[in-house]
């Protein structure tokens, strides 16, 4: 057991030791606090308009916010407009139109849906969810199927 005496210097000693403690940790907490992003609640999104019909070509696929989730909006070659969650159903990668296959598909693992939204191939469990698409004084709107 060690009998010396504490000293003005040990004493010294540990209460500059926790200032340097306390000091450093209100550097680094605010540095920390300010990478880590808040969380923020999910934008309730009932309807979006999207644009005019005249401005989709007939064949091609885009991809549309809906409040903060990608859509892609297809139009197909006889002028149908179609809507669908715009990430897969595997692994939430974004999927995109391929005209020369005439399928939306999965770049991550290849899979593919047809132009209905049901998966014809490739790894995705399930269809894409779909969107309700409606044409109303030339412009096109999206809302949630319910």
């Amino acid at each position: 057991m060690n009998n010396t005496p504490q000293t003005k210097r040990d004493f010294l000693k540990y209460v500059l030791g926790a200032g340097v403690l306390a000091w450093l940790a209100s550097v680094v907490y605010p540095v920390l606090a300010y990478l880590k992003p808040p969380k923020q609640g999910e934008v309730e999104v009932t309807t979006v308009k999207v644009g005019p019909l005249s401005a989709i070509p007939k064949e091609s696929g885009e991809i549309v916010r809906f409040g903060t989730k990608p859509v892609i909006l297809i139009r197909t070659a006889e002028g149908d407009v179609r809507a669908f969650a715009a990430t897969c159903t595997h692994l939430d990668c974004t999927v995109q139109f391929r005209k020369d296959l005439g399928v939306i598909w999965c770049a991550c693992h290849n899979g593919k849906y047809d132009l209905s939204g049901r998966n014809i191939a490739g790894p995705p469990p399930r269809p894409l969810d779909p969107y309700r698409v409606v044409i109303q004084d030339g412009d096109v709107l999206l809302s949630k199927k319910s």
